[in-house]
C-alpha cells in the first residue's frame, strides 16, 4: 500500500497507540505478501473501529479502548458492530467483523493479548437475497451503447464481453495485462484472490471484441504500458474504479439500472447451474475455494429450477 494511504488511515489516531499498531500490522501483512486490497480493507476496518471509539457518537470516547487497541473488550466491538449495521448494512458489518478478527488474532500472537475480544462477539446475520442477474437481454442493451468504431466503444465492448463471458471479478478484469490475453488459444490469465492465477477460455464474440480493441490499442500513445485496458487520454491505465464508472454510465445510457460487474458473475453461475454444470468445475472457472460460494451464487438458478419443477408436477392442480 502506498504510504499516503496508510497515513490517511492513521489521521486523527496519533494521540494514542492505534496508529502505531496499524503501521506494525501493515508491516506484518506486507511481509506475508498479502494483496494490497486485502491489506487496505483490513486496516480500514481497524481505523474505523478506532475512530468510532474516539468519536462523540460513542459512549466510550476518552476510554482506554479509544487510545489503545489492547484495551478493547467485547462490549466495544459490539457497539461498533451495531453502529455499522445501522449506518451501513449488515453485510458491511460482517466484513468489518472478519477484518477485526484478523487484527486481534495478530495482537494475541504478537502482543501477548490474553484473548481476542472477537472470540465472544457473534457475526452479524445478513439477509439471503437472490441477486438479480444481468442476462442476455440487458447485456444486449448495454452492448448496443458500444456500437461505434471509436476507441472507447471498442474498449468498453471488450470489457463488457469479458465480464459476461467469463464471470470474472472486477479486480481480475481490471488487473489484466497485455500478456495475459492469449488470442491464439482464446484464453485470459486472471490473477485471482489470494494470488491464485487461473486461465479461462473465452468465446468467439469475446475474441472478436478483444481483437478489435487490441488493434486500436496498438496505435495509442500509451501502447507500451503492460496494462491491457488503456484510458482514452493520458497514460494511466483504467483501474477498477474507472471500470465501475464506465459500467454505470453504459447502464444508464441503455436504460438498465444498477449495472455492476458482480451481476455478470452471478449470471455466469446462474447459467452454469441451470444447464446442469458441475459445481467443482464452476469453482475452478470462477476461482472459488469455498463450497459456500457456488451455493450462494447459484441460488437464483436453484430457485428457477424449483419453479420449473413445481410447474411440471402440477401439485395442487390435479383435482
Amino acid at each position: 500500500m502506498p504510504l499516503f494511504k496508510l497515513n490517511s488511515l492513521c489521521e486523527g489516531l496519533e494521540g494514542g497507540d492505534w496508529a502505531g499498531f496499524l503501521r506494525d500490522w501493515d508491516r506484518t501483512l506486507r511481509a506475508a505478501n498479502r494483496p494490497e486490497t486485502t491489506r487496505y480493507n483490513y486496516l480500514l476496518a481497524v481505523a474505523q473501529l478506532a475512530r468510532y471509539l474516539c468519536s462523540e457518537e460513542s459512549e466510550y470516547a476518552g476510554s482506554g479502548a479509544a487510545l489503545d487497541p489492547t484495551a478493547v473488550k467485547k462490549r466495544h466491538v459490539e457497539v461498533f458492530q451495531a453502529w455499522m449495521i445501522e449506518t451501513r448494512s449488515a453485510s458491511t458489518a460482517l466484513n468489518k467483523h472478519k477484518s477485526l478478527q484478523q487484527f486481534f488474532k495478530w495482537l494475541v500472537e504478537e502482543e501477548d493479548l490474553e484473548r481476542s475480544p472477537l472470540d465472544r462477539v457473534r457475526q452479524p446475520k445478513t439477509e439471503q437475497r437472490l441477486i438479480p442477474i444481468l442476462g442476455d437481454d440487458d447485456t444486449a442493451k448495454i452492448l448496443a451503447t458500444c456500437k461505434g468504431k471509436d476507441f472507447l466503444s471498442l474498449r468498453d465492448a471488450a470489457i463488457i464481453r469479458v465480464f459476461y463471458n467469463t464471470g470474472a471479478r472486477l479486480s481480475e478484469v481490471a488487473g489484466l495485462e497485455l500478456d495475459d490475453a492469449d488470442l491464439n488459444n482464446d484464453s485470459l490469465l486472471f490473477h485471482g484472490k489470494g494470488m491464485k492465477d487461473r486461465r479461462v477460455r473465452f468465446g468467439p464474440r469475446t475474441g472478436r471484441a478483444l481483437s478489435k480493441y487490441l488493434r486500436l490499442r496498438a496505435r495509442r500513445r500509451a501502447a507500451g504500458l503492460p496494462a491491457l485496458w488503456l484510458p482514452e487520454k493520458g497514460e494511466t491505465p483504467l483501474a477498477s474504479n474507472g471500470i465501475k464508472i464506465m459500467l454505470r454510465r453504459r447502464g444508464e445510457a441503455a436504460g438498465v439500472a444498477n449495472v455492476h460487474a458482480h451481476r455478470w458473475r452471478h449470471n455466469f453461475a446462474h447459467e452454469w447451474k441451470l444447464a446442469g454444470g458441475d459445481t467443482g468445475d464452476l469453482m475452478m472457472v470462477l476461482g472459488w475455494a469455498s463450497d459456500d460460494m457456488p451455493r450462494r451464487y447459484g441460488a437464483s438458478a436453484a430457485a428457477e429450477r424449483a419453479q420449473q419443477m413445481h410447474a411440471r408436477l402440477r401439485i395442487g392442480e390435479r383435482v
